[in-house]
């Protein structure tokens, strides 16, 4: 039977029986049951599609109506090779190989600083790409801008004109975070490699920007050698002079201290070390001489006093005059000799001869007696001279003491014009190296490739979107079911009816859609159960009708409420299929249509009665007279017919109770 009172959800819709609650009434329950999930997703299949659709139709939109941008790269390469053009080491050393510094260089690379030497090389800050104060604005917007563009107030340049230093500063520094967001710098792998990425709407422009940021990167190294060999050179050349005065003073000071100390020197000796260095020698060479003379003259005293005439005396045998007189007295000898066996020893000559003979030997012994004497006198003054000597060695050896107490300070004097001189002949060589490299410093990095005119955007990636815009597709549309099922206070499992109500769940039948074939899907459930009595949805039925007949032990259940929280949710085909399977079993079975505003039963079963269940109630007509019998399969119908007026609460009077015991009396089911 059809009643008005209606259920939380009608049966057709109820997808099957599951012990573990899931979305829904209950909310999110224990175990997830996938074939549950499965019948939850077929039920929102509708709202899953049309979200995903709207979606993925909305990504398609965006990527077909965004402007294509175009990306240009650079390869810059850190070189580890250096050219060594001079011996020089460099002001500014290279950069090392390892990865913390090709990193460093990345984030050099994006610096704020590079951008801005960039925008200003190519006066990116006058582009309306760029600079958002000069784009054209559209709709309402570009209404002052013309009226400004009528009075010349417009122009860009009388614009600038315009604004503050500190307004200018803030364009510029915009631009700059415009350019820098465009810009992208990565590292190749683990390689020394950086690819500089540049993205504009313009391809040339992407590629003339990359390649700025490029040689702008180079530029800035050479700038940074430059600079730090142009300091240096400066503070060499300051500090070169002030060591230079430094050095001629500390030298002054040294010769004006030697002057005044005596302390004078040549051949890296003083005068004073030189005098008494002679004097050693000459003493030395006075006292050898002094000894000599000593011993010839101790030998001929000693030749003497052993009773010789002298005659073999050292210095007498060298004596050129005794030899002559030697020679005389060998002469005069033969010829005394001769005399002597001639005449005899009176004879005149023979006197005469012996007189000379003795004169001879006179002036022989003369001569000895002088060289005797002349020894004496060389040893004499040789004596006199080894005095001498000793005592000049004296006097400069004090002198040389006095020198060495005065050399105290003039070794500190000297010590402190060296190292001012040797510091200043560091400086100067180090100064003529950073001038003579001046000029031939390299970068530390070169452009392996420079950015071409890129062939196609990369920017929207369509293939990349389109997918993106599927899984967001897919996630929307599954956020929405899940959404709608949370949000949904009604029942769609048996587990929720039991759940929610208290009451155990006998049943449930499933939409002819799900269970049909081909062209059989667009029958309607009754007409499909008469015309498929073997299908599943047929055997759900009959199933529906034993669990009901069997609903409660020992009492034989006759009366039976099909009712639903919302309209068209499928109580009128329910209880069509109930009924005509309950008479196809042979079961005298009757309908009576409880909803006075759809009388969705008499659709169902195409009929338009003229008396009807309110015509029962009322009296005025009989009940045999408001039946009507489904020829298909020999189930009763109690229709309702369309009236104006209706009795109030009219299924709880006693003509409703009257004609429910009647119908007991009457029909089986």
């Amino acid at each position: 039977m059809n009643s008005p009172f209606q259920s939380p959800r009608s049966a057709n819709e109820l997808q099957a029986l599951d012990d573990e609650p899931g979305w829904g009434a209950g909310g999110l329950g224990g175990a997830i049951d996938l074939q549950d999930l499965i019948a939850r997703f077929r039920r929102r299949l509708k709202l899953f599609l049309a979200l995903a659709l709207l979606i993925f139709i909305g990504a398609l939109v965006f990527t077909l109506r965004a402007t294509p941008l175009y990306t240009a790269t650079a390869g810059v390469m850190i070189d580890t090779r250096k050219e060594q053009v001079t011996d020089a080491q460099a002001v500014l050393s290279g950069l090392s190989a390892d990865t913390a510094t090709v990193d460093t260089e990345v984030e050099v690379l994006k610096s704020r600083q590079l951008a801005q030497r960039v925008v200003e090389s190519l006066q990116l800050q006058n582009d309306p790409e760029f600079n958002s104060r000069l784009a054209e604005p559209g709709g309402l917007a570009a209404i002052p801008r013309a009226i400004g563009n009528a009075f010349g107030q417009a122009a860009p340049d009388a614009a600038r004109a315009r604004l503050t230093d500190v307004q200018q500063q803030r364009e510029m520094e915009r631009v700059v975070d415009t350019v820098r967001d465009r810009l992208s710098i990565r590292r190749v792998g683990l390689t020394y490699v950086m690819n500089v990425g540049f993205t504009s709407p313009d391809q040339n422009k992407a590629a003339r920007i990359a390649n700025a940021f490029a040689d702008g990167y180079l530029l800035e190294q050479l700038e940074a050698k430059f600079d730090a060999t142009r300091q240096a050179n400066t503070w060499l050349n300051t500090r070169l002079a002030d060591l230079r005065t430094e050095v001629q003073t500390n030298e002054a000071a040294v010769e004006r201290y030697r002057t005044a100390n005596g302390l004078l020197s040549a051949s890296g000796a003083t005068l004073t070390e030189q005098e008494i260095s002679a004097y050693n020698q000459q003493l030395a060479t006075v006292r050898t001489q002094q000894a000599e003379d000593e011993a010839r003259l101790r030998t001929a005293r000693a030749q003497l006093a052993a009773g010789s005439t002298g005659e073999d005396v050292g210095e007498a045998l060298g004596s050129q005059v005794v030899q002559q007189l030697r020679a005389r007295r060998a002469e005069v000898s033969g010829r005394v000799a001769d005399l002597s066996s001639r005449y005899g020893p009176r004879h005149p000559d023979m006197l005469r001869a012996e007189r000379e003979l003795a004169d001879i030997d006179q002036q022989i012994q003369a001569e000895i007696r002088r060289i005797i004497s002349n020894l004496e006198a060389k040893v004499s003054v040789s004596r006199e001279r080894t005095g001498s000597m000793a005592g000049s060695l004296a006097g400069a050896r004090g002198t040389l003491a006095a020198n060495n107490a005065a050399s105290v300070r003039l070794n500190e004097l000297q010590r402190n014009a060296e190292s001012s001189r040797t510091l200043y002949q560091s400086l100067l060589d180090r100064f003529k190296e950073t001038t003579s490299s001046e000029g031939l410093e390299q970068s530390d990095a070169r452009v392996v490739s420079r950015a071409v005119v890129p062939n196609g955007p990369s920017s929207p990636n369509v293939p990349l979107n389109l997918a993106l815009g599927l899984v967001l597709a897919l996630g929307g549309g599954i956020a929405a079911i899940v959404l709608a099922e949370m949000l949904d206070s009604g029942v769609a499992t048996a587990a929720d009816v039991e759940k929610t109500f208290g009451y155990p769940s006998i049943g449930q039948v499933p939409l002819v859609s799900s269970v049909a074939e081909g062209a059989d899907r667009n029958l309607r459930p009754a007409d499909y159960l008469l015309q498929k009595p073997l299908s599943a949805f047929a055997e759900f039925v009959r199933s529906l009708r034993t669990s009901i007949q069997f609903s409660k032990v020992g009492q034989q259940v006759q009366v039976v409420v099909l009712t639903s929280s919302l309209p068209s949710e499928g109580k009128s085909t329910t209880s069509v299929c109930l009924a005509r399977a309950a008479a196809q079993a042979g079961q005298r079975t009757l309908i009576v249509d409880c909803d006075l505003r759809r009388r969705s039963v008499n659709k169902i079963f195409g009929i338009e009665p003229t008396v009807g269940l309110m015509d029962v109630l009322n009296g005025t007509a009989t009940l045999e007279q408001a039946l009507v019998m489904d020829e298909a399969s020999g189930a009763y119908v109690l229709p309702l017919t369309p009236q104006s007026f209706t009795p109030k609460d009219v299924f709880n009077s006693q003509a409703m109770d009257d004609l429910l015991k009647r119908l007991r009396e009457t029909f089986q089911f």
